[in-house]
């Protein structure tokens, strides 16, 4: 497993394809585009269960005190059907990215063993990485709990202001 992207190093870069907040179908985000604004980029196993929910919902709940201070979005290996669905259904007013080969998960250290009831496999770890306006990683959340994960990134763009 590679680490995780060090604390001012540049963010790893990348194309996907992308869904959610009107974008057209077939549409794919570039990270560097978004240079000249901060960036949270949340990586969680999969839509629709209960603390990916929680987590997602908790994010919605908070959107005006976020999508003033930075752009989010939130990354897993589902499809870009499966986040148009999961979008859909709680009305999530950020995008969702998709890693259906895990490339973006594994470049940033958190496509990782998992060993659940003594059962092995290959999964995606929940945390989140704040990206400056310049590309570089400003702060890590590994394993963040779903249910803390909303307050944890408030307060940690109060502390980071640009």
């Amino acid at each position: 497993m590679p680490p995780y992207p060090a604390i001012g190093s540049m963010a790893p870069d990348f194309t996907a394809p992308v869904a959610g907040q009107g974008l057209p179908e077939n549409a794919t985000i570039h990270l560097a585009s978004l240079r000249g604004q901060r960036v949270i980029l949340y990586f969680y196993p999969k839509d629709a269960t209960p603390g990916c929910t929680t987590q997602a919902c908790s994010l919605r709940d908070a959107w005006p005190e976020i999508q003033s201070r930075t752009a989010l979005f939130g990354i897993s290996t589902d499809s870009p059907a499966s986040h148009g669905r999961f979008i859909l259904k709680h009305q999530l007013p950020f995008p969702l990215i998709s890693d259906p080969d895990h490339s973006i998960a594994s470049s940033y250290g958190v496509w990782i063993e998992k060993n659940l009831y003594g059962r092995k496999s290959m999964g995606t770890e929940r945390t989140t990485f704040l990206i400056s306006s310049s590309g570089t990683i400003e702060a890590v959340f590994p394993k963040v709990s779903p249910a803390r994960h909303t307050s944890l990134l408030l307060d940690a763009l109060a502390s980071h202001l640009a």
